[in-house]
């Protein structure tokens, strides 16, 4: 029996990939910010099996570390917790005098240094056992660079260049890293975010900032992704069964949903063009 430790069991994903690994008589051990909040989500875990305990990403790293150091062996840590402040790059406050006025440092927090810190309360015991995996649940963001959620997007690029750096550095050990890029599932993801509480200025009016966080305020609801399906393949993938299995151990990302694969080649694609276009400028540079 594997244990699985999984931030951001309230819901969507995090809830599904806990009842998922629950139904295969794995131990869980789930995290939510607060079991009264969620006490639907903690009542359908626990029932299944499982254990919940409370965990905020903005905790300090002491903190973070003694909680999941308590927790003893992990065979798959899914960093799953996360979330979306929406605005305008120029609207972000970056001062930290109140909670309201610190978005950007929140989002990074959050999205990444929460994720890193657990990380490494983790990794020592996987290093010692020389097994282990570390999923990092990245995002279509992190590739797709769209008007008002550039912090959003930062967080999850960093969290991915960070994992892939780990990649190359843990698998001596027998550890590995998993990166998960999902495009639109249909989960109370959107119906969560938060707009930045900082004015807009006024020169963004009827702009595309304005008109994309008008679409993505209606979107809600209507993501083309199941996030059953998502789940099945993610733990398809970690566990070697199904069919996703045969991915086991073979891929540094794996892209969920036919928008993200879509939208994700198009990047690439650019990306592509760029380096043929400018290639006889980069190579001019070398002594």
């Amino acid at each position: 029996m594997s244990v699985w430790f999984i931030t951001g069991v309230s819901n969507g994903f995090g809830l599904l990939l806990c009842l998922k690994a629950l139904k295969a008589n794995h131990r869980v051990v789930g995290t939510v910010r607060s079991k009264a909040k969620s006490a639907d989500a903690v009542k359908r875990i626990e029932s299944a099996g499982g254990q919940v305990i409370e965990l905020d990403l903005n905790e300090s790293r002491e903190n973070l570390t003694r909680k999941v150091k308590a927790v003893g062996q992990i065979d798959y840590l899914v960093n799953n917790a996360g979330f979306l402040i929406l605005g305008a790059v120029e609207q972000m406050s970056v001062e930290l005098t109140s909670r309201s006025e610190r978005e950007a440092h929140l989002q990074l927090q959050t999205n990444f240094f929460g994720p890193l810190y657990v990380i490494q309360a983790a990794l020592e015991g996987m290093r010692v056992r020389r097994s282990g995996v570390i999923v990092s649940m990245s995002s279509l963001a992190a590739k797709e660079y769209v008007p008002t959620t550039g912090l959003y997007s930062a967080s999850k690029a960093a969290l991915e260049a960070m994992s892939e750096s780990l990649a190359a550095e843990i698998t001596e050990f027998g550890v590995s890293v998993l990166i998960v890029e999902p495009g639109s599932f249909r989960t109370n993801f959107l119906a969560a975010l938060n707009q930045s509480t900082m004015p807009l200025p006024e020169d963004y009016q009827d702009t595309t900032v304005t008109r994309t966080r008008d679409v993505l305020l209606t979107k809600s609801g209507k993501q083309p992704g199941d996030p059953q399906k998502g789940v099945d393949r993610i733990f398809e993938t970690l566990t070697g069964e199904g069919l996703a299995g045969h991915l086991k151990g073979k891929i540094l990302r794996l892209v969920l949903g036919r928008d993200a694969l879509v939208r994700i080649r198009k990047v690439n694609d650019k990306f592509l063009e760029d380096l043929a276009l400018a290639e006889d400028v980069t190579v001019s540079t070398d002594l």
